[in-house]
């Protein structure tokens, strides 16, 4: 008794898979997660503003900082040694100050809770 040919490979159709198509626009379709709404823009101003109320020492010394270096400078060009020394002493104080600023300002944001 001669065994039937069996047609195995003519039951399975060959599929070839389809090509993924990803939309950059949109955020990828994940199950069980919704993406967070994606925030408007900020520009320089409004960054300016944001920063200064979260810390507003910074910009204080580095005003204090410019003030006594113009100050020092132009003490320094009018020949007034004694009041360009003491000027560039306190901008030296100043910029202390506003490195101060910057690590209690980064140490604040550090411990805060989110």
């Amino acid at each position: 008794m001669a065994a039937a040919p069996t047609s195995v490979g003519r039951d399975q159709s060959t599929k070839t898979p389809s090509p993924i198509v990803f939309d950059v626009s949109q955020p990828p379709v994940i199950e069980g997660f919704s993406p967070l709404p994606r925030a408007k823009e900020e520009n320089f101003k409004d960054k300016f503003i944001r920063k200064t109320k979260e810390n507003p020492f910074v910009p204080i010394g580095c005003l204090g900082t410019a003030g006594a270096l113009i100050y020092g400078l132009g003490a320094f060009r009018s020949g007034k040694t004694r009041q360009s020394q003491l000027s560039m002493r306190a901008r030296i104080f100043a910029q202390g100050f506003t490195v101060v600023a910057i690590i209690v300002g980064v140490a604040a944001t550090a411990l805060k809770p989110k």
